[in-house]
């Protein structure tokens, strides 16, 4: 990390191509009668030798034996007529390589370009629409931080709902990253007796609101506790997840002091007509069953140059975001004007996220 950053945190299967022309059977190529497709012992055996007489890692192993058994059982030959049309084949090649791929943070700028383009193609075969997907990486000398005015906040929720469209978050479990906590006056931030599901006008009389999400931590234990690295902290400061690599083992959530996170107990649904479908990889796109998923300062529009929606939507003005190695930057006069604080700064998270009053 710069000193910049960390003043403001103390502040072949190519040989084999002609053999899958045919479906092993010994017909020549569009031929095939055989009601059964066998190895020959001599594909059986180079097949096997491409996977094991070869240093690779067991995914990679895995993906190549599979491939090999694949082709020469016919699955995927286009010589058979068991095989559906050319949609159905790139569909299923798709899903192949999708299954296979490596963690997005090891990826080359090429390798994520790859499965962007395979996951926009995945959605348009599958519904016909098209989405505009972004791998956009993190930019120099940016450092994401937030701030929330307690004094403003008059608990409309109207970040929320903002959130939660932007974010193609699940309709059915209503699942939402952000929430407003409403305290009563006098009772310090006391968020064991703070109501989360006020259903009345507000605001109402002798309280005040709060709000949290995840908190983008420059230490996040969340992070530290992943057996897999399916979550991580980008230079931009963003703690994103990998949904993909994600295993659903929910450490994170236990790990994570704020609340933070969010589990996906059943497949989220999103009505095709409310998809937004201006999403980044990781983050907005859409989401599978059994995965942790949060609020990622909304990436697909934060490095685009915009606003996180619940700052966006706020109507007083009480969400304030930007970039922490800007002089010039909103978020830096608020840090250098005003009397900031952070959630449980005993725990050495560093939680980029402060309140502060009027």
């Amino acid at each position: 990390m710069s000193d910049n950053k960390k003043k403001w945190f103390s502040l072949d299967l190519g040989n084999k191509r002609k053999e899958t022309t045919a479906c092993g059977c010994g017909n020549a190529e569009g031929t095939c009668n055989s009601k059964q497709n066998t190895f020959g012992e001599e594909r059986h055996k180079d097949g096997f030798d491409q996977v094991f007489d070869v240093q690779m890692g067991r995914r990679t192993a895995f993906k190549k034996l599979t491939a090999g058994l694949m082709i020469g059982a016919g699955a995927i030959s286009t010589s058979c007529s068991l095989v559906a049309g050319d949609e159905t084949k790139e569909k299923a090649q798709i899903d192949w390589e999708e299954q296979f791929k490596g963690n997005y943070k090891l990826m080359t700028d090429d390798e994520k370009k790859a499965t962007i383009d395979r996951l926009t193609r995945s959605y348009q075969l599958r519904t016909g629409k098209t989405i505009n997907m972004s791998a956009k990486n993190a930019e120099e000398n940016v450092l994401f931080g937030y701030a929330f005015n307690i004094s403003k906040c008059q608990g409309y929720m109207d970040c929320v709902n903002a959130c939660v469209e932007e974010n193609n978050q699940d309709r059915k479990s209503q699942m939402q990253y952000i929430r407003i906590h409403e305290m009563k006056d006098g009772k310090g931030f006391n968020f064991n007796e703070a109501d989360d599901n006020y259903y009345h006008e507000v605001p109402a009389e002798g309280h005040f609101y709060m709000g949290t999400q995840c908190f983008h931590c420059d230490n996040p234990p969340c992070v530290e506790v992943c057996p897999v690295e399916a979550t991580w902290r980008e230079d931009d400061g963003l703690v994103v997840i990998d949904y993909d690599w994600c295993v659903g083992c929910r450490y994170c959530m236990a790990a994570c002091p704020y609340d933070g996170r969010r589990f996906n107990w059943s497949k989220p649904e999103v009505p095709e007509n409310e998809v937004n479908k201006n999403q980044h990889y990781l983050g907005n796109r859409l989401r599978k069953k059994g995965v942790m998923e949060k609020c990622t300062f909304c990436v697909q529009r934060s490095r685009a140059g915009k606003n996180p929606a619940c700052v966006e939507a706020c109507p007083t003005g009480a969400r304030i975001f930007g970039n922490l190695l800007d002089p010039n930057s909103t978020i830096r006069w608020v840090l250098e004007n005003k009397k900031v604080f952070r959630l449980k700064e005993d725990l050495g998270t560093e939680p980029k996220f402060w309140y502060f009053m009027d």
